[in-house]
Order: C-alpha cells, then structure tokens, then sequence
C-alpha cells in the first residue's frame, strides 16, 4: 500500500540551471525548490520532481460509458471513473470544484492494481480517468491503464486537452479513446478570463496528435449563456472538426446549469443548444448531440445515410442498441463510426456502482 508520504517521482519534466520545467501540461510550468506548479500537485524535492496525488484516488464510481460523454466508443459498456485531486484549470463553473480545486490532496489509498481488481469486481468493461483533469495524475493514470490492458480492459480520458505532444506519446499506447472537452467553444478571452487558462492552441495542438495516435475522439462543448454563447466562435470549432478531424467526429453540445462560483447566470435553454447544434451541422458534421437535456431526440444516433434510429438514449442511459454486430447501421450497414465494439453492451437504464 502506498500513501501520501511516499511521493513517487513525477513522469515528463526537464532539469534546468535553477529548478525543473514540467512537460505533461501545456502550461510547462518551471518549477524551483520546494514549489509546486500551478495543478498543485507537483513539487520539487531535492532536484527530483514529485507527484502528490499518486496513490490518492479522489473520487471513484462506476458509470455507463455514456456518462463520459462517449456515445460511439463501446455503447452500453460500463466505466469505472477515477479521479484525484486538483486540476490545472481554474474553471469558474466546475461541477467537479469540490476536488478540482482543492489546495491539497486528499482521497483514499489505492494502487493501480487495486483499482483494476475493483473495476473487475464492478463489472466494468473500462477504466475512465475523468472528474478533474487526468494529465495531473498521469503517473497513476499510466500504470493502472497498463495493467488495464493486461486484463482486456479499455481505457479513456475525458481531459481538457491541454495536454503536451509528449504527453500523448506517453500514454498512447495504452489509451483507447478520448473525450476532450470545450468550454465557450473556445473563445481565447473566455478561457483566460473564466477559466484561467492563456491560450487555446495547445488543444487543437493536442486533438490533432490524438488523432495521429490512432486514439479514437469525441468532443463536447459547453455553451454558457452570456458569456460563452457565440454563434462565430460554435461555427469556428465545428469547421475546424470538419477540417481537422473528420465530419464523422462525434460533438456533444452541452447545456450548463449555474455551479459554483457562476451562479448568477440561467441554465442554457434548449432552444440556444438546438441552435448551437443547427450551426455544427451546418458545418458539415454528422454525428452531433444535446447534453444536459434528457428527453431531447438529439439524444439519439440516426444514420446518416438511412436515418435509420440506430442508438436509442436517455441522458447518459442506453435504451436501446440497435446496431449489428459490426457496430453499423442495421438497416443499410452504413458505418457509423463506432469504436470499441468488442466491449459494446445493449444497455440497462441503471446507474452502476
């Protein structure tokens, strides 16, 4: 058993003249003696650089893969969703706030391979590495991904994509898909003054190395009325999807509810979401879904070719799988760019835990 005391050193950092420089965020903090960087969960001991957060897993349940959102990654399967502390955003509206900005870690002990015999004892088809940012945790992201692997169980991400090249590179080969996550469709002055992050790029630098990875990519975009609701800034991201990742890459649009330290804003109605989702379409792509709204049709997959109701939803609950064995359209066989298939369940409509 490990525990707090027993840092383990951290993956991905150069030593420099006077410090280290982390190179897992795209934030590339350099970091002196004795400091931590800006997730709070990395410091400089004696030279070496240390994660916090190892063995401190802070947040922990099993979920349909659905819940990610994937919704064309291994439907109907079970994930079972780990998290630790801190986060190297600072997202005024996190649900997650609770862990995301804690200023030390805390959770239960728990090493990699427990956390596999767990998720197998959940009957879990996956492990998840979601609720704050898991690049801050890549070391035990790694390790238990690997010994995931060796047990014939998928692995995800769901990552405000502001990971390094390097990064990626690191756990590629044990990484099965991702769901990275937009806020404001990406708006620079946005992210910098709601969610303390300097720039953008890094993410779409980061999409297309997923990409190239050969790691499977579903996007989501949180539209926040006000503040992060731009018909310009919706069409940039989905033309730049289109042009970048394909029209077949599956976008989620979101609906926010007042959260945290952003509650003097209304929930996003379903109409600015059918809009949003009118403007992504618009664009090109096929595959594109309402979140937040349970009941909405835009819930559902329809085939492209057929329009044919292959997958039936409610929220982030499987129905009804209609897909062939192959994970195509039944009706036409038409693909519909759906991963995962050996792990693809019909669904239950339960939560699991």
């Amino acid at each position: 058993m490990c525990s707090l005391s027993d840092m383990k050193e951290a993956v991905l950092y150069t030593k420099l003249k006077d410090g280290v420089r982390c190179d897992l965020c795209a934030r590339r903090c350099v970091i002196k003696e004795g400091e931590t960087g800006f997730c709070r969960v990395r410091t400089l001991k004696d030279g070496v650089l240390y994660t916090k957060v190892y063995c401190k897993i802070d947040g922990m349940a099993a979920d349909p893969i659905e819940k990610k959102p994937l919704f064309h990654f291994a439907p109907g399967s079970r994930a079972f969703s780990i998290s630790t502390s801190s986060c190297n955003f600072r997202c005024q509206f996190c649900l997650n706030y609770h862990s995301s900005q804690r200023e030390e870690p805390a959770g239960r002990d728990m090493t990699p391979d427990e956390i596999v015999k767990m998720a197998i004892r959940n009957n879990c088809d996956g492990i998840s590495y979601t609720y704050t940012e898991p690049t801050i945790f890549m070391e035990v992201a790694y390790d238990t991904a690997k010994i995931a692997k060796e047990n014939e169980l998928y692995n995800t991400f769901v990552t405000n994509g502001y990971e390094t090249p390097e990064a990626i590179e690191f756990i590629a080969p044990y990484l099965d898909a991702v769901t990275v996550d937009f806020k404001g469709s990406g708006n620079k002055e946005f992210y910098q003054e709601y969610m303390g992050v300097p720039k953008v790029k890094p993410i779409f630098t980061a999409l297309k190395k997923f990409k190239e990875e050969g790691i499977f990519i579903e996007i989501t975009n949180l539209i926040i009325p006000q503040v992060g609701d731009h018909k310009e800034d919706t069409e940039h991201l989905a033309n730049w999807i289109v042009d970048n990742l394909g029209p077949r890459t599956p976008l989620h649009i979101t609906a926010f509810s007042p959260t945290y330290k952003l509650t003097n804003i209304p929930r996003t109605n379903a109409e600015t979401l059918r809009r949003h989702i009118n403007i992504a379409k618009d664009a090109g792509l096929e595959f594109i879904y309402s979140g937040n709204i349970p009941g909405d049709d835009h819930e559902n997959t329809y085939c492209p070719n057929c329009g044919y109701k292959a997958i039936e939803r409610y929220s982030v609950y499987l129905k009804k799988n209609n897909l062939n064995e192959e994970g195509k359209c039944p009706d036409c066989g038409a693909d519909l760019n759906i991963a995962g298939v050996k792990w693809m369940g019909q669904g239950t409509g339960r939560h699991f835990f």
